[in-house]
């Protein structure tokens, strides 16, 4: 009897795991994104690690440089002072061209008062006499048509200082009530809270120059 041939039996190799190192812990967590890594986000400068990485700049090198004529002497606060002063003066002056020329005075105090808080004399000699409405819109470009339009009045208020019957009641009524409304916006400007027209009148004698 023939015996058959046996066939030889296939076996895979075996293939021992290896034991794996890597430990699952919950104590790892996915990296935390800054809102500005996120997709679809645009890329934001991280804030200053430390006090020293901010750096201010100084007052003085954001206020815009201006001829030193140009420049009022008094403070910011004591030109508004004297502004709500002068509008209490007009209010109560009879003729219409002293009303007139009181108010437009208030309105020259107001932007002188702007001048103190925005601008420094720039270096140098003082040069001459410059404007303050022309300094005023190039100091604060938003308040240029109230410039414009207290600087068209100025020579109307000049002939009524001359005593020259050249306004009207209705003339002098309009234009305080825009000095009022010049003040209001001036104090928003600069940050100011708004403060109430002082009542009563100054004395002649003690009326100050528009700086």
């Amino acid at each position: 009897m023939t015996s058959q041939p046996t066939q030889p039996t296939s076996r895979q190799p075996s293939v021992r795991q290896q034991p794996s190192t890597h430990q699952p812990s919950s104590a790892c967590q996915q990296p935390t994104l800054y809102p500005s890594a996120r997709p679809g986000r645009p890329q934001l400068p991280r804030p200053p690690q430390s006090v020293t990485d901010v750096r201010p700049v100084p007052a003085d090198d954001r206020r815009t440089l201006v001829p030193a004529a140009g420049m009022p002497r008094r403070s910011r606060d004591d030109l508004l002072a004297a502004a709500r002063h002068g509008l209490a003066e007009a209010t109560f002056a009879r003729p219409a061209g002293e009303r007139y020329a009181l108010a437009h005075l208030a309105a020259l105090r107001v932007a002188a008062a702007v001048l103190a808080d925005r601008a420094r004399p720039r270096p140098g000699r003082r040069g001459r006499p410059v404007s303050a409405w022309r300094l005023l819109a190039q100091v604060a470009p938003e308040l240029g048509e109230w410039a414009d339009f207290f600087a068209a009045g100025a020579p109307r208020r000049a002939a009524a200082e001359a005593g020259l019957s050249v306004v009207t009641a209705r003339d002098a009524d309009d234009l305080l009530r825009q000095v009022e409304i010049f003040l209001g916006v001036v104090e928003e400007v600069l940050g100011l809270p708004s403060q109430p027209t002082l009542t009563g009148t100054v004395p002649p004698a003690a009326r100050p120059g528009w700086d």
